[in-house]
């Protein structure tokens, strides 16, 4: 079919190929709201803007740049979303997942997703600046990225769910934590769709289903990973508490100050976590 899917993604891939060669990377990592600055730190850079790459959804949030960023982090090959999109952007799951059918196809094999989160207290005694390693989801988004046309190449058209964040990435991100002194906690994020924060009344909903971290992203992006058999590391970081917890009005400002302090932990449990891969 012209102009399918994968049509789309092998349009998006040639042009990457033809600027990135003889790079192949191995990790990808997607950077949440003010994590930007990790990109920084990758040696004999190239940056693709997403507005020069073929199909690729642009990021319209603050905080987030909107490049694709290749080079060596820790001497491996990567490509650093230096900002990702969203579903309330007005996006399709599809749309959203995009960069990730990209990366598959570019043959990365490990994919580190950050994200501010809201915290919802009770199991875990989280706090603003905290981090998470996410070890399951609950997808509130009421959408799934692998709805419509299935593709062979993508992987299962059913692909199970049962260890979609890796178990083995998260005992490499634990130790790499403790020897850098950081702490860190394990939870289930909720994904809801956003843009507006969620209401008291829902964040006790939440809390009665299981979550520990209510945000916007990472469950569409982890859904498309496990289906390509990528295995998935999800750093969530505390940028407030959530609705009825906070005792103040909730706004994305907090969130772009909060990822500006805790931002210099996550990048360098980043940078060693991906020198063990």
């Amino acid at each position: 079919m012209k102009n399918s899917l994968i049509d789309k993604i092998n349009e998006a891939v040639s042009f990457i190929l033809a600027k990135v060669q003889p790079l192949k990377p191995q990790v990808g990592i997607i950077l949440g709201s003010g994590l930007g600055e990790l990109a920084e730190s990758v040696k004999e850079k190239i940056v693709l803007p997403y507005s020069e790459i073929p199909n690729m959804p642009k990021s319209t949030v603050s905080g987030h740049k909107g490049n694709f960023v290749f080079g060596k982090l820790e001497d491996k090959p990567v490509m650093v979303m230096q900002g990702r999109v969203h579903f309330y952007e007005g996006y399709t799951l599809q749309e959203v997942t995009f960069p990730v059918r990209v990366m598959q196809k570019i043959g990365v094999k490990f994919l580190i997703l950050t994200s501010a989160v809201g915290a919802i207290t009770g199991r875990l005694p989280l706090k603003p600046a905290d981090i998470v390693l996410v070890k399951d989801h609950i997808n509130f988004l009421g959408d799934n990225p692998l709805r419509g046309q299935h593709y062979d190449e993508f992987g299962e058209r059913f692909p199970d769910m049962s260890e979609v964040y890796s178990s083995e990435l998260r005992t490499i991100a634990k130790k790499v934590a403790s020897r850098l002194k950081i702490k860190v906690y394990e939870g289930v994020y909720l994904a809801n769709r956003g843009p507006s924060y969620e209401t008291p009344a829902e964040i006790k909903a939440f809390k009665k289903l299981g979550a520990d971290v209510v945000g916007m992203s990472v469950v569409p992006e982890a859904i498309v990973a496990n289906q390509a058999r990528i295995k998935v590391l999800a750093i969530a970081y505390i940028s407030n508490l959530a609705a009825g917890i906070s005792k103040k009005a909730l706004s994305h400002e907090e969130v772009l100050e909060v990822a500006n302090v805790v931002g210099v932990k996550v990048n360098k449990l980043i940078k060693e976590i991906v020198r063990k891969l």
